[in-house]
């Protein structure tokens, strides 16, 4: 690689920077047809109910089965279970445009790729089916783990199963905690911007680094 940083290897997040997804409650239930009767942002008991199971499913803890039952209960039926997964489900929108080149761009360049993503056991049987996605050497999800960003332990058990560490590695993701967690342990992480295009974010970044046979 053209760069002094020394970086083998491109660990991307796949909600917001490998893939699209929706960003919002309503515009998950637009995307699969159902009518938006409440939203888990309007109450805070709610909110906390909804992050608390979806860290869960994350974990491999609960399937989705359980997360729409027990979702929906806490909605006190205003969404049947049925509804619940469909809108879980529908989350995942589709590949960035240029994302699966710009994977192909790092593995010409000598780097290795990979995936660390924060996802349930369902989502992972769709994504891992994408193009760009089955082309990442490595691919790791929370649920696999049994750890969710931004918890230092889940980089570590990243960094022990691909065989690079500290700034051996460029993090790209669109949380920002999730980034400044992976600088703690010296990765060389930058925050996405997922409205925008995460390809030509990453490729720009690559320019100012100097890597210029990614460019």
């Amino acid at each position: 690689m053209n760069s002094a940083l020394g970086i083998r290897l491109v660990c991307l997040d796949l909600g917001g920077v490998v893939v699209r997804i929706c960003r919002s409650w309503e515009e998950a239930c637009a995307n699969v047809g159902v009518s938006v009767r409440a939203c888990p942002r309007d109450d805070e008991q709610l909110l906390q109910t909804w992050r608390s199971l979806s860290v869960d499913l994350q974990l491999g803890r609960i399937d989705n089965q359980t997360f729409a039952d027990r979702f929906s209960l806490a909605l006190n039926g205003l969404y049947s279970p049925q509804e619940i997964d469909a809108i879980n489900r529908a989350w995942i929108l589709g590949e960035y445009a240029g994302i699966g080149e710009l994977v192909d761009r790092l593995h010409r360049a000598g780097l290795q790729t990979a995936a660390l993503s924060n996802t349930s056991r369902e989502h992972w049987v769709e994504l891992v089916r994408m193009p760009a996605i089955s082309r990442l050497k490595h691919r790791l999800g929370s649920f696999q783990m049994g750890l969710v960003k931004p918890d230092p332990a889940i980089y570590r058990e990243f960094e022990r199963r691909v065989g690079f560490s500290g700034n051996e590695i460029a993090f790209f993701d669109d949380t920002e905690e999730n980034v400044l967690a992976a600088r703690e342990l010296g990765w060389i992480a930058r925050a996405i911007n997922p409205a925008g295009s995460p390809p030509e974010q990453i490729l720009t970044t690559f320019r100012s680094w100097g890597a210029a046979n990614i460019s």
